[in-house]
């Protein structure tokens, strides 16, 4: 609990305050700045007489050349009336000003100047002020997901291509949400292996399925798609470091949200090395039954979104709707030539109407390159084992694409581009 000491010393306000517990809005640097400018001290805050008057800058507004180099600063947790232009030899935000210049110059570029003027115009000034302000936002944002998400890997954002911020009515999620009248149950039964992969009993969770096992001692899948992924749950005897264990330990490298240049929206790229074969995340959503998935689709072809899967392992009867609810997998795009191949994959529910879908890597994947999957993946029967497969090929043992209902002209660029995505 924060105590604000009003000129005076209040040795102990929980007395004053006993059973009164509120959580704070605000962020740990906002409430020093409120401190500062209110000239109020708080010892948990690092606020005192000596410190009121240290003022730390936001972001950068303005900038103009004269004898010497200044800028027009917004000040943190001040108006923007506030605003004051200050040399730059004054300034220790030297970040601040590097991003600034960078925005400048790319500002300047667009308009087909080559030289900084010593006083920018309105519009560019206009311009960098609604960017650094974006660029506060978007940070707010990536902060938000990396609290929520409950895997490893890291979620950073990225928009420097136009003015548009975080998507509105989207919430981050990390596993399925249950839509009205569906019910999840856990009904897998465990192994009672002690090494997995080298001595398992009866072919331990896969085995108990008439499946094989799915990953090498690496963790990287070495079936081939249409099979089914059957790990090891919570039922199980092997310990959490299993390697038939690696959908549920979630996303393990770092991914960042990034604002495609070529009209795609947002799409989503790695900051690290990929190895072929290797699981990157799960597509996540609210598990609806069809009926409603028909509703909800009428409403989203007016949007254009492509945010509906059908789980279609054996029959379609539920789909997985991303299109308000979702992880990171909401954001990657379609390609024609992708790098990431569906699974489905069973661990503590083994009803196969509602398979996990996890997404692995087709081949080795540069840091810095986009994650695309084919939104009308299909493989080749013949390349199929699962016994899954007999009755119905076309069904392909995966789950169904995004519902196609209206014909939507495809951006991808790869050269075996269909043209179309539906």
């Amino acid at each position: 609990m924060l105590y604000l000491h009003f000129g005076g010393c209040v040795e102990n306000m929980a007395e004053y305050l006993k059973g009164c517990s509120v959580s704070c809005k605000m962020s740990w640097e906002d409430l020093q700045a409120l401190c500062r400018g209110e000239k109020l001290y708080c010892k948990q805050l690092g606020v005192n007489r000596g410190s009121t008057n240290v003022y730390d800058v936001e972001f950068i507004c303005d900038y103009k050349k004269t004898k010497e180099e200044f800028y027009l600063l917004k000040w943190k947790g001040f108006p923007e009336s506030d605003n004051s232009w200050e040399p730059k030899r004054n300034l220790k935000c030297h970040k601040l000003i590097k991003q600034f210049h960078l925005d400048l110059d790319q500002q300047l570029r667009r308009h087909k100047r080559r030289n900084t003027p010593k006083k920018l115009d309105k519009e560019i000034s206009s311009f960098l002020v609604q960017k650094a302000k974006l660029r506060q936002s978007l940070k707010r944002w990536e902060a938000h997901l990396n609290q929520t998400r409950n895997h490893p890997g890291r979620i950073f954002v990225a928009n420097e291509v136009d003015l548009e911020g975080p998507p509105k009515n989207f919430t981050y999620i990390n596993n399925y949400k249950v839509g009205q009248g569906i019910v999840l149950d856990e009904m897998a039964v465990g192994c009672d292996c002690k090494n997995c992969l080298e001595e398992p009993i009866n072919g331990c969770c896969p085995g108990a399925s008439l499946h094989r096992m799915a990953y090498n001692d690496k963790g990287l899948v070495r079936i081939r798609p249409g099979q089914p992924i059957y790990e090891c749950n919570s039922q199980c005897s092997c310990s959490s470091e299993c390697p038939n264990r690696v959908v549920q330990k979630g996303i393990q490298v770092d991914l960042c949200i990034f604002k495609t240049e070529n009209g795609r929206g947002w799409g989503v790229r790695t900051l690290q090395h990929i190895k072929k074969n290797t699981f990157i995340m799960e597509y996540v959503g609210e598990i609806i039954t069809n009926e409603e998935a028909e509703r909800r689709g009428l409403v989203y072809d007016c949007q254009g979104s492509t945010y509906l899967f059908d789980l279609d392992y054996v029959e379609d009867v539920y789909t997985v709707d991303a299109a308000h609810q979702g992880n990171i997998s909401h954001f990657v795009n379609h390609s024609c030539n992708p790098n990431l191949q569906v699974f489905n994959v069973f661990i503590n529910n083994i009803d196969e109407r509602l398979p996990r879908i996890a997404l692995f890597s087709t081949r080795a994947i540069r840091s810095g390159e986009e994650l695309t999957f084919d939104y009308r993946m299909q493989i080749d029967p013949v390349d199929t084992e699962s016994t899954k497969m007999d009755s119905s090929f076309n069904l392909a043992g995966l789950p169904g694409s995004p519902k196609k209902r209206i014909r939507v002209e495809c951006r991808c660029g790869s050269d075996s581009c269909r043209k179309y995505l539906f």
